[in-house]
This record gives structure tokens, C-alpha cells and sequence, in this order.
């Protein structure tokens, strides 16, 4: 749904830091099986160990006939050790083990389908999922002279996106359904597992509007929180807005950042950029962003895409100076060049012209900074890699293998 937002800020007046068969037990699944026709609903698999809290599986384990201690080890493998397949958790009784297949469990964790990286280090993954579809997830290494290595992982919340900004890739690509709790928590251990290092932040800016899949953004922000461990305030939640959910999501208290993708200073801009804009005032946008920050007493960061001749004037820069000092304080916006991408008549901005954005900004007290544009050779922008693979939901077909030919679709 929105660009790729790399988490690197390059510092405008100040350095800004940057800121989921039967047994004789009946052994009920986690997650029952969706019977909604929606084309958001996500594909539910019913029997995924993936997502599941430590408590959760100790009950299945209990659920099967063993001790609750089993459940604990499930955990482990799971979260610690990261072990894909049932097969291999060897640590466990073959006995156990041999119930959990045949009552159709599995891992969940999801095979990589491509991988492409960039010469400055990010990498991005095209991860199949179970129903031969293609989300893209990114790796963005970041060296620290004064620390160990931040890795941030930007993932996808949905196949595709309805929401069609003018900017997008993901929107041009079409949109299929929600992902599942553990389409989430899985892309973030792919990362890892690529980078062979922790992920210690993790973004919610890549494919899809995260508010449209809440239920299960919120379940993978629990997982991601309380089973890989990664805090609270390492997580960031991006919107380009959708109406009701930045109040719900208040209503949860988390430590993580929301951050709203706004792209323009007044209501008339923002429609012709943002389509979705229509039914979601500016004016509404700022009252919740307001309320919510009163409630969670967590500052909202504000994404702003700048895009050459249309929203990137010092003109505009004022305007949304005036319009973030209306509705409160504590506003921290992020300026991100315009990644170019194909059939877009959007430009990227010249230097002079972002930084001319930001010192106006600056000027009038707004807390600034410029992303780092990461990963331009690797199709980094949200969407561009997929497109290039999948131009439009694949018609599911069991017997069809999935080997590389079968996913890759024609232009």
C-alpha cells in the first residue's frame, strides 16, 4: 500500500533516531476455519503452531496427552530455535510428534520464493504462500559505529492493497486478501533466517493497509511482542488511514508507533494522491490522531511521500506546518523521495527541493527528517518486486505445482 519507508533517517537539523487424523483426544484447532466470502477474509489454516502463545501450546500439548512442560519445548523450537517442520523437533517424543502430523498440524513458517539484494545490504524476499499468492517482506541492515547491527524487517499485512494510491506499486498489482497471524510472524523469522541475525525492529509499512487486517495485525503484534520478543517500541504500525480503527487501536494502549501516511497538506491534495481520502476527512484524520495520542501518550509520526511539482513546495511545507500545530503537538514527520516506479508519471524530487521541504519546515518547530532512500536496485518500493512476478491474483489450483514457472505470471 505505501512505499517501502526505510527506518533510516538522514538528520536535517538534528540526528533524529529512528524511532508479529483423528485422534482418541479431541484436540480443538486454534483458529477455526473462515466461512466469510469476503475477499479480505484471510486464508485460515486451521492447525498452525506458528502465532501460538506459550499457553496455548501448552494446552495442546496437554490436549494430546502430555505434559504441559512439552507445550513449553514447543515454544522453544518454535520461537528460539526456529525449527520449520514437526519432523525435526527432535527433542520431542517421536510419539508426540507422530500425533501432531496426523492431526494435521504444521509449523507455518512459509518458503521463500526470491530473494534480491541491493549493494547497500537491504534485501528483499518474495515469500509463496499456501495458496501459491507472493507478499514481499524487507530486510534493512543498518551498521552502528556505537552498537550491534539493527536489522528491521518491513512486512506485508495483506496481498496486495485495495486502497490504490497514486504513487503505489502494491495498489497497481491488484489486491487478493488478508494475511493470517502467521503470514505476518512469519516473514519476520524469513529475515532473520536470511540475515542469520535478530530482527530488532520491525515495520508494518509494506504491502497492504495494516488497518483493514487489524484483527490479525494486532494478534501478529502479540506474537512478535511477547514470543520473538522484540519491544513494543521497536514496532512501528502505519495507516494511510481508515476510518474507526486509529480509535480502536487506542483503545489497546501499545507502546508501538503509529504512524499515519498523509502526503499532503489539505483535504483537495490529498484526495488526488490518496483515493481512499474521500471517505476519511483530513480534518478527521487529525481530531483522531489527537485523541489518540491523549490516550496512549505515543507521539504520531506523519509520512509525508514527496513527488516532484505536486506536493513538494516550501508552499506546502508551511501549509502542513500550520495544519500539525492546529491539531496539537508533539507531530514528528518523516519526508520520503518518491522511489520511482514503472508507468508512474510521478518524479523524484531533486535534493534541493526535499531539503528546501524539510528547513521549512524545521523553521517552524516541526521535528523533521529524510529517509534514506534504501534498496533502489533491489525494486525496493513496496510492490515493485512483486509486480514484476505476479501482476494479479493467481487462479488457485491444487493440482498445480509450485515450482517458480507456476507463480510467475506474464505481463
Amino acid at each position: 500500500m505505501t512505499l517501502l519507508r526505510q527506518v533510516i533517517s538522514a538528520p536535517v537539523a538534528h540526528a533524529v533516531v529512528l524511532s508479529r487424523s483423528c485422534l482418541a483426544v479431541s484436540v480443538t484447532p486454534r483458529r477455526k476455519l473462515s466461512v466469510s466470502s469476503s475477499s479480505r477474509a484471510p486464508r485460515v489454516d486451521a492447525n498452525v503452531l506458528l502465532g501460538m502463545s506459550e499457553q496455548e501450546l501448552q494446552k495442546l500439548a496437554v490436549d494430546l496427552g502430555q505434559q504441559s512442560y512439552r507445550g513449553k519445548q514447543l515454544h522453544h523450537l518454535i520461537y528460539k530455535r526456529k525449527v520449520k517442520e514437526i519432523e525435526n523437533f527432535i527433542q520431542l517424543p517421536q510419539s508426540f510428534r507422530n500425533d501432531l502430523q496426523e492431526a494435521g498440524w504444521t509449523v507455518g513458517r512459509l518458503p521463500i520464493f526470491r530473494t534480491v539484494t541491493a549493494a547497500d545490504g537491504t534485501v528483499k524476499l518474495l515469500i509463496k504462500l499456501e495458496d501459491n499468492r507472493l507478499i514481499e517482506t524487507v530486510g534493512i541492515p543498518v551498521e552502528d559505529e556505537k552498537g550491534p547491527m539493527r536489522l528491521t524487517a518491513c512486512v506485508s499485512s495483506q496481498v496486495g492493497c485495495p486502497l490504490r494510491c497514486s504513487f503505489c506499486a502494491t495498489g497497481k498489482g491488484g489486491f487478493s486478501r488478508n494475511l493470517s497471524s502467521h503470514e505476518i510472524v512469519g516473514q519476520v523469522l524469513a529475515i532473520e533466517e536470511i540475515f542469520k541475525h535478530r530482527v530488532t525492529n520491525v515495520v508494518f509499512m509494506g504491502m497492504g493497509e495494516p488497518m483493514l487486517n487489524l484483527k490479525s495485525v494486532l494478534e501478529a503484534h502479540r506474537c512478535l511482542n511477547k514470543d520473538v520478543q522484540i519491544g513494543q517500541r521497536m514496532i512501528t504500525i502505519s495507516t494511510v488511514g481508515v476510518p474507526n480503527t486509529i480509535k480502536k487501536l487506542a483503545s489497546y494502549k501499545l507502546q508501538s508507533t503509529l504512524a499515519i501516511s498523509l502526503h499532503a497538506p489539505n483535504q483537495k491534495l490529498r484526495e488526488s494522491i490518496v483515493p481512499s481520502a474521500k471517505s476519511y476527512p483530513l480534518e478527521a484524520i487529525m481530531k483522531d490522531c489527537r485523541d489518540y495520542f491523549q490516550e496512549t501518550s505515543r507521539r504520531v509520526s506523519f509520512e509525508y511521500a514527496l513527488l516532484a511539482g505536486v506536493n513538494d513546495q516550501v508552499e506546502h511545507a508551511v501549509e502542513l506546518a500550520e495544519l500539525l500545530h492546529e491539531w496539537g503537538r508533539g507531530h514528528h514527520v518523516n519526508l520520503i523521495p518518491f522511489n520511482p516506479i514503472e508507468g508512474s508519471d510521478y518524479q523524484r524530487p531533486y535534493k534541493k527541493a526535499v531539503l528546501a521541504f524539510a528547513a521549512a519546515l524545521e523553521s517552524h518547530k516541526i521535528t523533521t527528517s529524510i529517509r534514506q532512500t534504501r534498496g533502489l536496485d533491489a525494486s525496493a518500493a513496496c510492490g515493485q518486486l512483486r509486480n514484476e512476478f505476479q501482476k494479479s491474483p493467481l487462479r488457485i489450483d491444487s493440482s498445480t505445482s509450485s515450482s517458480e514457472s507456476d507463480i510467475a505470471v506474464a505481463s
